[in-house]
């Protein structure tokens, strides 16, 4: 019986000298769970940080685009009454001399054109087309049946795009077809 009562003790004592080592192993192991746990959250805010800075640079990038493009607008409407104004003098017919004076308005009047055509804005030419009222404001109508309802005849002043924005809409004189009398005359 003593001899059982030896084997037991040395197992009880074999086991509590393995309990600190297996202690020891688990806790390594949790260490390395818990750091690479903290290293994949690490990547993940970094990856999170780095795809909001992205958005922000982009976003700033376009701000300053509209930013630039609401400034040439500006300058674009600034510069559309001066080209309606040379455009007005050129209708006018003159005496003598009138040709040389009519030749220099031409060539400023077409580098002008040029410049705001360089800066972005497109003429909106609308002789011929339906009326749009996003592109063009009608001041006056003529009763006709030889065009198509709603055709712009003439063009008093003309419209300018900016990027496909509307700067001025063109000024029209639009076709209405004639209508009948109404049978129910109401007095």
């Amino acid at each position: 019986m003593s001899i059982n009562l030896d084997r037991e003790k040395e197992s009880v004592v074999a086991e509590q000298s393995a309990e600190p080592e297996l202690i020891a192993a688990d806790s390594v192991t949790a260490d390395l769970e818990v750091a690479k746990l903290a290293a994949d959250d690490l990547r993940q805010t970094l990856q999170r940080r780095q795809a909001d800075f992205d958005n922000y640079r982009k976003r700033i990038e376009r701000e300053r685009s509209e930013d630039s493009k609401r400034a040439t607008a500006r300058v674009i409407e600034a510069l559309i009454p001066v080209i309606d104004g040379f455009e007005h003098a050129l209708a006018a017919s003159g005496g003598e001399g009138y040709d040389n004076f009519r030749k220099g308005f031409e060539l400023i009047y077409k580098h002008l054109l040029e410049n705001v055509a360089k800066l972005g804005a497109e003429r909106i030419e609308p002789i011929g087309k339906h009326f749009d009222p996003h592109l063009h404001q009608a001041m006056d109508r003529i009763e006709t049946a030889e065009y198509e309802d709603g055709t712009i005849l003439h063009v008093f002043d003309p419209g300018y795009l900016f990027h496909g924005r509307v700067l001025r809409p063109a000024m029209v004189r639009v076709a209405v077809n004639p209508r009948p009398p109404s049978r129910n005359i109401v007095h």
